[in-house]
């Protein structure tokens, strides 16, 4: 009988994989997740350079896990018998205090930290011409570690900040995040379900930006602010799938002297006439109706008072925690080129050369600096 019973377990389990291998290979691949709001990993390259650095098996290992058969179910599934367990973290995301949910941040590996780091410097070195700033800016879990549950683990952000800044040391101008958000700490600086922070989070840091370039920022009575959006349930949530949360607003502030400006996507070869894209807000993600979401590369051109205008060109190069600040400095510059250096693979030295670009803003959020290999692409 325990034979038989143990043969009956061997089939099913064997038949199980050959079913889930099976429908891996017929189900499409999708190239985005609404659920988690992310890009998931494309199939690997085979190449002896992969083979010997081991990112084909890594890459192979990330293609399996973004594309397991259902795994937005699943996912759902495993959330709810957190939940049931009374579980305070899932899929690396904790539920706080005050209706926050926060992102794990674990001891960066600090020889990668170093490279990424002396990677800016190098560059700030190489354009020794023009002016080069870096905004590196925390994520929630580095300012409110406090509201993280009871022993709830996590690396310090600002102790991370401050050695990034002696490492890039007279190279460049470093403006570190914390110094411009922690006297707002009180204020909605942050959304409480997704990892950027709100449009006014974004505006304190285009002011701190604003006054290191020595311009003379807009006030907020200079700005008609208007909630475009109140169900935003962000990527915090999309990955924890916690149940009770309380959605967050999306602000936009429109200029009371606006100006006319147009966004050229080189990836697509459109124009537009608007940094916004209000078709995202009936969306999952409602955090693209800032710029339209993500773009390798973009020229923003703004019809702009010769008297107010400080300089003719700027260079961004980011993550997605500039796209809402980027509105607020093209208030100040007619012409801004927009690179996202997870995409693009230019010579972005050679770039600023060949538009006579003389100003470098580098705006980053501590979290995705530290584990983003893509920052070397800038030698």
């Amino acid at each position: 009988m325990k034979q038989r019973t143990d043969r009956i377990l061997v089939v099913g389990f064997v038949a199980t994989l050959f079913l889930v291998g099976i429908t891996f290979f017929l189900l499409p691949l999708q190239r985005f997740s609404e659920l988690e709001n992310r890009y998931l990993q494309s199939a690997p390259q085979l190449t002896w350079d992969n083979l010997l650095s081991h990112t084909y098996a890594e890459e192979a290992e990330s293609f399996v896990t973004d594309h397991f058969p259902f795994r937005a179910k699943w996912v759902w599934v495993k959330s709810a018998m957190e939940q049931m367990r009374l579980q305070q973290e899932n899929n690396g995301i904790y539920k706080g205090k005050d209706g926050y949910l926060f992102e794990k941040f674990e001891a960066p590996d600090h020889n990668k930290v170093q490279q990424y780091t002396a990677a800016v410097k190098r560059f700030a070195d190489k354009n020794a011409e023009a002016k080069t700033t870096f905004l590196l800016a925390p994520t929630s879990v580095g300012l409110y570690n406090e509201r993280l549950p009871w022993l709830a683990p996590v690396y310090s952000q600002a102790e991370v900040n401050q050695t990034i800044a002696e490492d890039v040391g007279d190279s460049l101008t470093f403006i570190n995040g914390f110094n411009v958000l922690a006297p707002h700490a009180a204020e909605d600086i942050y959304y409480r379900t997704d990892h950027h922070w709100t449009t006014y989070g974004a505006y304190l840091a285009y002011i701190a930006y604003a006054k290191s370039m020595g311009w003379q920022p807009l006030s907020q009575s200079e700005f008609e602010i208007e909630t475009v959006s109140d169900s935003f349930l962000g990527s915090y949530h999309t990955r924890s799938q916690f149940n009770g949360v309380a959605p967050d607003s999306i602000q936009m502030y429109k200029p009371v002297h606006d100006v006319s400006t147009k966004m050229h996507i080189v990836d697509t070869g459109e124009t537009l006439t608007s940094m916004y894209d209000p078709s995202y807000l009936e969306k999952k993600d409602k955090y693209s109706y800032f710029l339209g979401g993500v773009h390798a590369l973009m020229k923003i051109t703004s019809q702009l008072d010769p008297k107010v205008v400080k300089q003719e060109k700027l260079l961004v190069i980011k993550d997605s925690y500039a796209h809402s600040v980027i509105p607020f400095l093209t208030q100040h510059v007619p012409e801004i080129h927009v690179i996202d250096i997870r995409y693009y693979n230019g010579s972005i030295s050679e770039y600023m050369a060949q538009n006579d670009i003389k100003d470098a803003l580098m705006l980053f959020n501590t979290a995705t600096f530290v584990d983003n290999a893509s920052i070397l692409k800038l030698n």
